[in-house]
């Protein structure tokens, strides 16, 4: 089995690679994505293509020219993109470098930024994380331990960017913090597995859906199942508002919620 290891040449993924490298050898796939964003950033490229050569491994990459303005969001978009390519070609799970650290500092963001309860469900996909329960400083003290070289990302240092800000009011945490915040985070993942398939069950499968179910639903209840019927594409205001044109809409009317998503009204029932 084959699996497409994101490296971006930093301390973190030269880790995850050599460890993977010594455990699984051949069967790995090195990935390399370049936002365009710093004016170096073609030299990680190089740095992560001689890694994969010295372990003896494939290696793809891909520039794009996102400039010094893109955001984490579209950054973040546009290297996802370009792993699950190579990784559909290969049919083979991505592995990505993210560690405790990381985590923490993805809750914090997810509340900061307003997600609720998902926000303590943080990176909750198919991507493969195994590094998930390590901390920053052994990843760093494996990698002087094995003679690793790695690339520091100048942004890092960066106050444009939220997670720098995020990380820097993190930095002194008590790693017991941490390991609570990770317990919470694992139940937080098994508490969405359970209402996602309670909402599914509510929702079901049709394309017509009771505007007099929804008006009786208690709120939060209600928004999931809008998210659900919406596939995530709306933000939570945006599902409120859709709520809200459920229950006062007119017949034959047309809401649009934004995103592309369309609510059409019939008396009793609503579609997209």
């Amino acid at each position: 089995m084959k699996y497409v290891v994101a490296v971006s040449g930093g301390v973190d993924s030269v880790v995850l690679l050599d460890m993977m490298a010594k455990t699984i050898g051949s069967e790995l796939v090195v990935v390399h994505f370049d936002h365009g964003i710093r004016e170096d950033s073609a030299e990680d490229a190089r740095f992560v293509s001689q890694l994969a050569e010295k372990y003896g491994l494939q290696f793809f990459d891909m520039r794009e020219e996102l400039g010094t303005n893109a955001s984490e969001a579209l950054a973040r978009e546009r290297r996802y993109a370009f792993l699950r390519e190579i990784a559909g070609q290969f049919d083979a799970p991505i592995v990505t470098a993210h560690h405790l650290d990381d985590l923490v500092e993805t809750v914090a963001i997810n509340l900061k930024r307003g997600t609720g309860w998902r926000g303590l469900a943080a990176l909750d996909s198919d991507v493969l994380r195994p590094l998930v329960d390590i901390p920053k400083e052994q990843l760093i003290q494996y990698a002087q331990a094995n003679g690793l070289k790695w690339r520091e990302d100048s942004t890092n240092a960066s106050d444009l960017y939220l997670r720098n800000r995020v990380r820097q009011q993190l930095v002194n945490i008590p790693h017991d913090t941490k390991r609570q915040l990770r317990a919470l985070h694992s139940h937080q993942k098994q508490l969405k597995k359970e209402i996602e398939k309670e909402v599914a069950a509510i929702v079901g499968d049709d394309s017509k859906y009771s505007r007099y179910l929804f008006t009786h639903l208690s709120q939060g209840v209600a928004l999931e199942c809008l998210r659900v019927i919406t596939k995530g594409a709306l933000t939570r205001p945006q599902l409120v508002r859709c709520l809200l044109a459920i229950k006062t809409a007119m017949p034959d009317s047309v809401f649009e919620a934004g995103s592309g998503v369309n609510l059409r009204f019939s008396t009793r029932h609503f579609s997209l």
